[in-house]
């Protein structure tokens, strides 16, 4: 169920982005008065195709769904011997070089334009998201030493209320905020309100944030987390270690064999570790402090769950023992839901696609200097996983990542490189400072090094995907 959930996620997302994207350059190339041959959405072999509207403009879905394109008549691809004077008026390269520039722009464009209104609607409607209230860690784990937030001065409970003078109400706004503080190699000033002690200032120094990996958990790295509720019972099944013990749902846990216990997750951490030993667990009820004696029973799960590498560095192997009570507890962060006007909707939208933008500009830039690893470049196994994911956790999370390709696919698109539309961007803008058009032959040239680099960045992906997937 999971597969077909997934395969039908990436197909709409993508063929929805495609036929976004060469709408753009159909609507604006209809407006500019060129003749449009052919619409398809996808690449190769045709599989359906009918034609419409007064041009006779033949509509296509091709086999592959890795793109699309739009087929204007152009004196480059064919003898146009014996067309009326009124279809060649209408023919691409005739048209003036700002009319060219114009149809190009338009399919990236389009995409840019679709995230807007997706990102715009969201913020209308509200998305629960969790706040920025933030558990907070001393350290990060042996090789990078005391977490940043907790040198600055942030503790667990805090309410981040600002990052750099960018007001935050949301878990994803703070990280988004912390991303671009890693990005621009800036310090990072925190606004923050601590429960009955009021407001406070605090700065997270540029050099503590220096060699953070922005694709990676940058919050987390920095020491900060969700901050998480109180570990209290939300329910107990018949029969298991915590219904024999006497655990009930409302019971708040303190500690265990007297560890004190800060969160669901921690206890879950401590009881796992205790397969088939008694532990003694204290925990408050109705005001009274109790100590409960239970046996956590055994069930094997497989290591990579739990622990993802072994000790060596490779995937963890076979199965380990865990214990378990057979009892819930509360984990979900406090939430929050966030809402915006029209007018601020669309103003969050605009500069949403506008940081995006820029983050993916400047991560490309990253890659080509050594900065940032090749490894991010991903490709569709990875859009189709992430489709998947996001489609099954709710509407929002997937108009919110479709969002997130369709401004990928504008900035890819407006890459300098030959055959696609930066490229051809490239061209006209030479021939405006020049006065005449990109030489037949460079063109070409242009043309067979774009195709080559394109594909070795496909094969790219894909070998990234697949490692990654494995």
């Amino acid at each position: 169920m999971n597969l077909l959930q997934t395969v039908l996620a990436f197909i709409v997302c993508l063929g929805t982005l495609i036929t976004i994207h060469e709408l753009g350059h159909y609507l604006v190339a209809r407006w500019c008065g060129v003749k449009v041959l052919r619409f398809s959405v996808g690449m190769g072999k045709v599989v359906w195709s009918r034609r419409y509207g007064p041009d006779q403009t033949e509509w296509v879905v091709s086999a592959l769904p890795l793109g699309g394109y739009v087929k204007m008549l152009d004196a480059r691809e064919g003898n146009l011997e014996g067309l009326p004077e009124s279809d060649l008026a209408r023919e691409f390269t005739r048209q003036n070089v700002w009319k060219r520039i114009a149809i190009v722009a338009a399919g990236p464009l389009a995409n840019f334009l679709l995230a807007i209104v997706l990102f715009a609607g969201l913020y209308m409607v509200g998305v629960q998201e969790p706040t920025s209230k933030v558990s907070v860690q001393a350290t990060v784990g042996e090789s990078k030493g005391a977490g940043a937030a907790w040198l600055a001065g942030v503790r667990s409970g805090d309410l981040i209320t600002a990052v750099n003078g960018h007001a935050v109400i949301s878990w994803s706004e703070l990280r988004w905020e912390l991303i671009q503080g890693v990005i621009n190699r800036s310090d990072v000033q925190l606004s923050v309100e601590r429960a009955g002690q009021g407001h406070y200032n605090f700065v997270l120094p540029a050099v503590l944030l220096a060699g953070l990996d922005v694709e990676g958990d940058v919050a987390g790295d920095l020491g900060l987390g969700m901050a998480r509720p109180l570990p209290v019972v939300q329910q107990v099944i018949a029969g298991g270690p915590a219904a024999r013990a006497g655990l009930q749902v409302d019971d708040l846990l303190l500690a265990v064999d007297d560890t004190p216990v800060a969160d669901g997750i921690a206890f879950i951490e401590i009881i796992r570790a205790a397969a088939g030993r008694t532990v003694q667990v204290q925990v408050r009820r109705a005001g009274q402090e109790l100590t409960l004696a239970m046996v956590p029973q055994g069930e094997q799960v497989p290591a990579a769950q739990l622990a993802g590498k072994d000790g060596k560095g490779g995937k963890a192997q076979g199965t380990v023992t865990v214990g378990k009570i057979s009892a819930y507890i509360a984990l979900a962060p406090d939430m929050i839901k966030v809402v915006s006007s029209p007018p601020a909707a669309l103003g969050k939208a605009v500069q949403r696609v506008w940081e995006t933008s820029v983050m993916s500009v400047k991560m490309v830039g990253k890659m080509l200097i050594g900065e940032a690893s090749l490894k991010n470049v991903t490709g569709p196994l990875t859009i189709a996983d992430y489709a998947g994911q996001t489609a099954r956790a709710g509407v929002a999370s997937y108009l919110s990542f479709i969002a997130f390709i369709s401004i990928s696919l504008g900035v890819m698109n407006l890459l300098p490189i030959p055959v696609l539309d930066g490229g051809h961007l490239l061209y006209y803008s030479l021939e405006v400072l020049t006065g005449r058009s990109v030489p037949e032959r460079f063109g070409e040239i242009a043309q067979r090094f774009g195709i080559g680099l394109l594909l070795t960045l496909m094969l790219l992906a894909v070998f990234n995907d697949v490692v990654r997937l494995l």
